[in-house]
């Protein structure tokens, strides 16, 4: 593996065609293998854009708030009366929940109705749900 460092210098990897094995004990190893993973290594920018995605859900409000809107579209106020929460409160995760495109909204006169943004959404909710309720 040889080591470049780009222009922000973060450290790039990548594989050359080389017999030399870094594991100990030395296990077999398909050099072709590694090349072909190498297409599959997210690039740094859309891993990051990740990192900031599941940042986003690691808090507990927020989740709180898409386990609602996973069953059924609601106002700020219904939520803030549903989590026990303040509208601004509520209203501060909304905007943070919309910047990374999981929720979407709709107006109704004065009211904002939120919903999840599409099925993919809905979909990871759902299976780090059933994950987590695994024995």
């Amino acid at each position: 593996m040889s080591a470049k460092h780009s222009s922000d210098g973060v450290v790039i990897r990548s594989f050359q065609k080389t017999k030399n094995i870094n594991c100990h004990p030395p296990h077999p190893i398909d050099i072709d293998d590694c090349h072909r993973l190498q297409g599959e290594i997210l690039s740094i920018e859309k891993a990051q854009r990740m990192a900031e995605f599941f940042s986003l859900l690691g808090d507990a409000n927020r989740l709180r708030i898409l386990s609602l809107l996973a069953v059924k579209e609601l106002c700020v106020c219904d939520l803030a009366a549903a989590l026990e929460m303040s509208e601004s409160a509520v209203s501060h995760q909304m905007r943070c929940l919309r910047a990374m495109r999981l929720v979407s909204y709709r107006k109704r006169g004065r009211k904002v109705f939120y919903s999840l943004q599409d099925h993919h959404v809905l979909d990871l909710y759902q299976s780090v749900a059933e994950h987590l309720d695994e024995p």
